[in-house]
């Protein structure tokens, strides 16, 4: 059975260290982070199956509800909270975010393992494919992550093109690739992202997705060459 990678995101080392010691004894990888930027360089290189948040990250910094924000809605990666917080105005944003569980400090140990358990067996159970919401003529449709080959600019529209079928979006590339999990997506161009489990071959300047060649910038061709490393 595959080791399962918790993403622990704490500002206390203390805490941290006591958390990290309880999943790593039953069983779990560890990535650990001590704020958001942190935690975000990680989701760009590893892959992460859960993660524990903290709310509060310390003076001037994002707090954990924000990271459970983009966990969500870019990554989806469950989480969980573990904090000290336990207001009603705290509660009610936390909540808004679809955490898995919400424990607060002092905690049992059996308290985050089993939260930590249920998660990921929910999760498995019931896998939620990450889409995004375009158009079909006059209509609105979820279009799913790992349909889409291509995503073109032009003009104030975006254009999704799947193996089958052009979807259409009022939106520009830098919204969408606030969307698109950076695992998956590269941009090539100022007017193009892909889908970097597409690239069937590239050059210096094109690269070629289900027989369509697609531009590639000096800009950006340092990106695409990590694509093959």
């Amino acid at each position: 059975m595959e080791t399962q990678t918790v993403l622990l995101v704490e500002d206390d080392f203390l805490n941290r260290r006591l958390s990290k010691k309880i999943l790593l004894e039953n069983g779990y990888k560890i990535l650990e982070a001590k704020n958001t930027h942190e935690a975000f360089e990680i989701l760009k290189k590893e892959e992460v199956h859960i993660a524990v948040l903290d709310i509060n990250l310390g003076e001037n910094e994002q707090d954990g509800i924000s990271l459970g924000n983009v966990l969500h809605d870019k990554y989806d990666v469950p989480f969980i909270y573990l904090t000290a917080y336990d207001t009603t105005d705290i509660i009610k944003k936390a909540v808004a975010t679809a955490p898995n569980a919400f424990i607060t400090k002092p905690f049992k140990n059996i308290d985050l393992i089993t939260a930590v358990t249920l998660a990921l067996r929910q999760v498995s159970k019931h896998p939620r494919k990450p889409s995004i919401l375009v158009k079909d003529r006059e209509y609105n449709v979820e279009l799913s992550i790992e349909e889409i080959d291509y995503v073109e600019s032009e003009g104030n529209y975006l254009l999704f093109y799947t193996s089958n079928k052009v979807y259409k979006s009022r939106s520009t590339l830098k919204q969408v690739l606030e969307v698109l999990p950076p695992t998956i997506f590269i941009q090539t161009h100022r007017a193009y992202v892909v889908n970097k489990t597409k690239i069937e071959k590239f050059s210096l300047k094109s690269l070629i997705i289900n027989n369509n060649v697609i531009p590639v910038s000096k800009n950006y061709i340092d990106d695409i060459s990590m694509v093959y490393q």
